[in-house]
């Protein structure tokens, strides 16, 4: 890019826009400086900058616009490949709005040669109150960088022979047509920049839209684990729990056998039988500790699996019915999740979509194989299947297995 702030009809600058405002302006040379590498601008670190190329004329009116993007790296400087020559391109633009000396020239995403690429360029806003052509005219009417204003010498009026007898009504006629003309430029370009605003969001609700059902299946997979490792501590407790309960019971027989013991011996083994009751009793206080731990651990397990999602999470939105999760299966179409289903959805899909269709899981699976592949499943002599094409059955309750994944050949005989 050229370093001239003046051309030969006029000026050149560099406007840098937030939002629908220009909230930086600076002369062609010093924008020149900046591409250089000289200067850096720490503000606009790691930043994709919307800019506008503007070339004014000596009267200080607009006379060509490039909306153009660079990016500034993470000290603030120009991306040292930028090489987008926008002096050449204002000058070759399309026509666009009349912004107080005729139809400007116009490169934007929506309007641009063919010869540079869309991502370079972006469009402005055209709505109104966030109109960029208006913020663009407020800041060159500003004239904060004091271009020096000429004023056009005025024409004198040659009169033109003939000229008398033409019609009074053909200016006014001309003039009509030229604003009609200038009104139907201006509304053909803000389709076109509302088309490509519309696919940029359209884009962005996408890719929203997967970081936000890879951030549920994470979450999902996440509570899977958690609940399947308490589901595991729960089962070896158990366990414990019946080896305590085994030696409660022999415990019990030792007593027993004891107390008879003693019966027949005499005094010599009360001490033994007190030991044991007092080996039962801390066995028994075990036991109630167990049961407390268990009883807590099947708490904290339930309490996980049905507490209430983060707020503003995707899982709260799903619960209040603000955002659907909507899963397709062959056999059954969309399929609006209610929450309650998520989990189980996700634990096993088909079975899931089996379900929805009647079927059980090994049933759906045949109908899915013969709906993905229509031939004849029949086993030849060699091992291999006939594959002879057979007409795909495109409901799972109307497929009848061994009978219409058969060709006519294979079909069994009392088949209709």
């Amino acid at each position: 890019m050229g370093s001239a702030d003046q051309a030969s009809d006029g000026y050149s600058a560099v406007f840098f826009m937030d939002g629908s405002d220009v909230s930086r302006q600076m002369r062609a040379s010093e924008f020149g400086a900046f591409l250089d590498g000289y200067v850096g601008l720490s503000d606009l670190a790691d930043t994709d900058v919307k800019a506008v190329y503007v070339l004014l004329g000596s009267d200080l009116l607009v006379r060509s616009l490039v909306f153009f993007r660079i990016y500034f790296d993470e000290e603030g400087r120009a991306d040292s490949h930028w090489n987008l020559p926008v002096e050449k391109l204002a000058r070759k633009g399309a026509k666009g709005p009349d912004m107080g000396a005729g139809p400007i020239r116009l490169v934007c995403r929506s309007q641009c040669p063919k010869s540079a690429s869309a991502e370079d360029f972006w469009d402005p806003d055209m709505t109104p109150g966030s109109n960029h052509f208006q913020a663009i005219r407020r800041a060159v009417d500003a004239n904060t960088l004091r271009f020096r204003k000429v004023e056009p010498t005025p024409e004198e009026d040659i009169p033109v022979l003939g000229a008398e007898s033409r019609s009074q009504e053909e200016p006014e006629v001309s003039a009509d047509r030229v604003r009609l003309a200038r009104v139907i430029r201006e509304q053909r370009l803000r389709i076109k920049t509302l088309q490509s605003v519309h696919r940029d969001a359209l884009s962005d609700l996408q890719r929203e839209n997967r970081h936000e059902m890879q951030a549920l299946r994470n979450e999902t997979a996440e509570l899977q684990q958690k609940y399947e490792r308490q589901k595991l501590s729960n089962e070896q407790l158990k366990k414990r729990l019946a080896e305590r309960n085994e030696q409660y019971l022999m415990m019990q027989e030792q007593i027993a056998s004891g107390e008879a013991r003693n019966e027949r011996e005499g005094a010599t083994a009360d001490a033994e039988v007190v030991l044991l009751r007092e080996q039962l009793e801390r066995r028994q206080r075990e036991l109630e500790l167990r049961d407390e731990k268990i009883v807590v651990l099947e708490q904290e397990n339930h309490d996980l699996r049905h507490q209430p999602p983060t707020e503003n999470s995707v899982m709260d939105h799903l619960q209040n019915h603000s955002v659907f999760l909507v899963a397709y299966h062959a056999g059954v179409g969309h399929i609006t999740l209610p929450y309650d289903d998520i989990e189980s959805y996700f634990r096993n899909p088909v079975a899931y979509a089996a379900e929805r269709c009647g079927l059980n899981e090994p049933a759906y699976r045949q109908w899915l194989d013969h709906y993905e592949h229509p031939v004849c499943h029949h086993k030849l002599t060699n091992g291999k299947p006939c594959g002879e094409p057979v007409m795909r059955i495109s409901q799972p309750a109307e497929f009848r297995a061994e009978v219409d994944d058969r060709c006519e050949q294979h079909r069994p005989k009392d088949s209709s």
